[in-house]
C-alpha cells in the first residue's frame, strides 16, 4: 500500500543524473514552477520524477511533475489543466496529462506557469 507521506527532496539529484545537456532545462521547468508555487513541498515520491505538493488535498496534494524522456522534458499536470489550454497546447505533442517540449526548443515559461495555475486550481477546486 502506498504512503500518504510526501518526503522532500531529491529534485536536484533527479536533475543530476540526466544527461548533462539537458539539465539547463529541467532547472527552467523547475524554476518555472516554484515561480508559481514558491511554497510547495518539492518531491520525487511519486513516479520517481521530481514533483510538487501542498498538504491537504487529494492525490497527496500533488498538482506538478516535470521529466526528461529524450527528447522531451515534459510537465505533468492534472489531466483538466490540459483540457482547459487545450487550443494553447495544439502544437505539442501530448497526453492526457503530460505536454512535452523538445529538448532542442526553449522551455516556454509562460505557458509552463499557466498550466501549473489551472493544475493548482483544479487541485483546489476538488476540495470545496
Amino acid at each position: 500500500m502506498k504512503s500518504n507521506f510526501i518526503k522532500p527532496g531529491g529534485v536536484e539529484e533527479y536533475i543530476s543524473k540526466c544527461p548533462k545537456e539537458f539539465q539547463k532545462q529541467l532547472r527552467e521547468m523547475r524554476a518555472a514552477i516554484r515561480q508559481v508555487a514558491p511554497d510547495a513541498i518539492e518531491t520525487v515520491s511519486y513516479f520517481d520524477i521530481p514533483g510538487f505538493s501542498y498538504a491537504g488535498y487529494d492525490y497527496n496534494g500533488m498538482f506538478a511533475w516535470f521529466s526528461f524522456k529524450a527528447p522531451f522534458v515534459r510537465l505533468h499536470v492534472r489531466p483538466q489543466a490540459l483540457m482547459n489550454h487545450k487550443k494553447e497546447l495544439a502544437n505539442f505533442p501530448k497526453t492526457k496529462a503530460v505536454v512535452s517540449f523538445h529538448v532542442d526548443d526553449r522551455i516556454p515559461k509562460t505557458l509552463v506557469k499557466k498550466l501549473v495555475k489551472s493544475s493548482l486550481k483544479v487541485m483546489k477546486s476538488k476540495a470545496k
